[in-house]
């Protein structure tokens, strides 16, 4: 495996994970409302799930759901409604910033399952298997799904501490249902998004 192989693996796995999305919109949320520490098991979360089926896609998941297009369907529709469902919650959080244990911080199976409902994620997976493990070859398939890993969890992570960074500033009752509301309002976009545009979008 060339060095240029390698490097081609990070440049894809950071474009993929860096940019804006449901699942980072809800880390920058979790980390600006809970703080850092309490966002890592929905990090975690959200990476291994990704990683799971990054994995899964690259030993043949994808020909199985070739020949069943009606489960990306349901996928998309799955996803939608569960981002709406966080998107409802962030809209109703009071604002009010505890200092006890966090107990309403995204869970590890939350963060996969958003995963696991996002059709973003399912064609990312399909693309990148198909371009650095087509052939099915276990050696390229295993160091890809390694390198997203790290990658995918630093990126998701950077949203996070970014949100705990806003987390002094939101300090007020009123800012924080403000970011609050924002932050809902890109979450339904992006549920409307997946809704209208179909899993080939």
């Amino acid at each position: 495996m060339t060095s240029a192989l390698l490097m081609s693996m990070v440049a894809f796995s950071l474009a993929a994970s860096i940019s804006p999305g449901p699942v980072n919109v809800v880390a920058l949320s979790s980390g600006m409302r809970y703080s850092f520490r309490p966002t890592i098991g929905y990090i975690t979360g959200a990476t291994t799930g990704f990683t799971l089926l990054l994995v899964l896609i690259g030993f043949g998941l994808n020909e199985f759901v070739a020949r069943i297009p009606q489960l990306l369907v349901f996928v998309r529709w799955a996803g939608v409604l569960f981002l709406v469902y966080m998107a409802v919650g962030l809209a109703l959080d009071g604002g009010t910033l505890s200092t006890k244990e966090m107990k309403g911080a995204p869970t590890v199976l939350e963060g996969a399952l958003l995963q696991w409902l996002n059709p973003k994620a399912w064609l990312a997976s399909v693309a990148g298997m198909g371009a650095y493990a087509a052939n099915g070859d276990w050696t390229h398939i295993l160091v890809f799904a390694a390198i997203y890993f790290l990658i995918c969890y630093l990126s998701i992570g950077l949203w996070a501490l970014a949100g705990a960074v806003l987390h002094g500033w939101a300090g007020s009752p009123t800012r924080l249902r403000l970011l609050n509301r924002i932050l809902s309002a890109l979450l339904i976009a992006s549920a409307l998004y997946l809704g209208l545009s179909g899993i080939s979008a």
